[in-house]
């Protein structure tokens, strides 16, 4: 794989506590240019003071987008994409602060876009198979299932994992236009960007855009802010974009 420019979205909202800068400090890329974007959604505890430290510490490496008022996950991976792409990268994506897809899953991402020039999406999907180390609580895990298969059902697609925070996407005009206005939902933007390629360029070519990739390792972080009355926000949130995206045509 040739060498290739990368920017990476962090999303972050009080994280101060379990954000791991030792481990976004070790990721490195021989032969490409990796540069990690965090998006600070107006946190309420010292989150920015220890992103505003990592972007000082190297600049070439680390950046900061810093966002006054807390906007939501979907506005905040939005907001750093938009600036991500003025800097021209071959790709962008986001990923959870969290680190539950660790940094060391994204050299198979790249593969994907590198080796498929018909694929514009790489999604991670969390596949409990053999030889992989997929940890999820059983709850969230059958919860996960419904919604997806709920979202399939409305995008008419047959994705399996929508909700996985991990995302590497090709620099493209079409791209550029799923993140160019904010998201209707704060819950489920991940499908939304699905529906807007859809809407878009059409349902033939967002099968063959997409590419749902099994991750070796995923492990289900403490502290998720994730709670169980956020799936009736989600089916709330489904029905809109299914309705605003004229996804049933």
């Amino acid at each position: 794989m040739r060498g290739v420019h990368a920017i990476v979205v962090i999303p972050c909202y009080n994280e101060e506590k379990r954000f791991d800068r030792d481990a976004f400090r070790r990721f490195r890329l021989e032969g490409h240019r990796v540069e990690l974007c965090f998006v600070d959604d107006g946190s309420r505890d010292g989150t920015r003071g220890v992103l505003e430290s990592l972007a000082a510490e190297d600049p070439e490496r680390f950046s900061l987008v810093a966002l006054e008022r807390n906007s939501g996950k979907g506005e905040a991976v939005r907001r750093g994409i938009v600036a991500a792409a003025e800097r021209r990268p071959d790709c962008f994506g986001f990923w959870d602060a969290d680190l539950a897809t660790p940094l060391s899953e994204l050299p198979a991402f790249m593969s994907i876009l590198d080796s498929r020039p018909e694929t514009d999406m790489v999604y991670g999907a969390r596949v409990r198979l053999l030889g992989r180390e997929i940890s999820r609580r059983p709850a969230r895990h059958y919860v996960g299932r419904i919604g997806a298969t709920l979202i399939s059902s409305s995008l008419g697609l047959a994705v399996y994992d929508t909700q996985c925070g991990a995302k590497l996407f090709r620099n493209t005009a079409a791209i550029r236009d799923v993140f160019a206005k904010p998201f209707l939902s704060r819950w489920i933007f991940d499908v939304e960007i699905i529906a807007r390629y859809v809407k878009a360029n059409g349902r033939d070519a967002a099968a063959k855009a997409i590419y749902e990739l099994p991750l070796k390792i995923w492990r289900d972080m403490p502290g998720s802010k994730v709670m169980s009355i956020d799936f009736l926000h989600a089916l709330r949130d489904l029905w809109k974009i299914h309705r605003t995206y004229h996804l049933d045509q």
